[in-house]
């Protein structure tokens, strides 16, 4: 079968988008697999499908390389909303998508018919352990104490509806994060395992961070890992509550407004479009 698709970009994360509405697609999981191959022309962070809902305007479901289903991602919600205008699925630039991770709400910046910018609110960080999920007795993992190839790190986990486990360090410009990356990805603490976010603290207004993304490996870019770290970077004192974020793939404005909801905005692009045939 044939499958129409746009690769889309939002700072970093290429996801491929499919109109799952209009089209029918059987084995999204073994699709994602094949179409997310970086040794294959399109090349992904995964496979992101549009499908109705029936609590809000879109449904959003995101799958990883390996074909595992995902909960959410910034930048994907962020692409998915910029795919549902461009493609004529709305023409409305106020909307919500439902997503694993709950019901988020989009706001599209519009100048002459062109996406340039857009705003996801995306609601409240969960601390519990139980939900992140992490392996500890406390009802909280932050700023805990723990071992990785011989060094010692102090990390803090929450979670969007995905894990995510924050690591403040002085230098990510040089950091070994293939290197450490996947160990504390698969480490015994979390069951489920996690997203790393790599963080370093510039000032109180700007973090820099590198991201080791579960299932993928390091990408150039994260939304919730950008909000991951500005979040705990405030818990900690070490930072605002209104913080632009960079990373490899560009800067992110992340606000976590005084209600505790976090709110990122950023563009996105589209890469190029065309079809994809496989066997299901």
């Amino acid at each position: 079968m044939k499958v129409k698709f746009t690769k889309m970009q939002a700072f970093g994360n290429d996801y491929i988008y499919v109109d799952a509405i209009h089209q029918e697609i059987i084995e999204p999981g073994e699709l994602s697999k094949r179409i997310s191959d970086r040794h294959f022309g399109v090349g992904a962070d995964g496979l992101v499908l549009i499908c109705p809902s029936e609590k809000c305007d879109f449904r959003m479901r995101i799958f990883n390389p390996d074909g595992t289903e995902a909960e959410m991602c910034g930048n994907a919600l962020r692409s998915t909303a910029k795919f549902v205008y461009f493609h004529g699925l709305t023409d409305k630039t106020e909307f919500e998508i439902e997503t694993l991770g709950g019901i988020k709400q989009i706001q599209l910046f519009v100048e002459d018919g062109e996406v340039v910018n857009i705003h996801a609110k995306i609601g409240k960080p969960e601390f519990r352990a139980e939900l992140v999920p992490v392996t500890t007795d406390k009802e909280t993992f932050l700023n805990e104490k723990i071992e990785v190839l011989g060094r010692e790190f102090r990390a803090s986990s929450l979670s969007w509806g995905n894990p995510h486990t924050v690591l403040f360090i002085d230098d990510v410009d040089n950091f070994d994060v293939h290197g450490y990356g996947p160990v504390i990805e698969y480490h015994s603490l979390f069951p489920r395992r996690t997203n790393v976010t790599f963080a370093q603290i510039v000032d109180e207004t700007h973090i820099k961070i590198r991201e080791w993304e579960r299932g993928t490996g390091e990408t150039l870019g994260c939304g919730t890992g950008c909000c991951s770290a500005v979040v705990f970077a405030n818990i900690l004192g070490m930072g605002a509550r209104v913080v632009d974020v960079e990373q490899p793939g560009g800067v992110l404005h992340v606000e976590w407004d005084e209600e505790d909801v976090i709110h990122m905005t950023g563009p996105s692009h589209v890469v190029f479009q065309g079809e994809y045939e496989y066997e299901a």
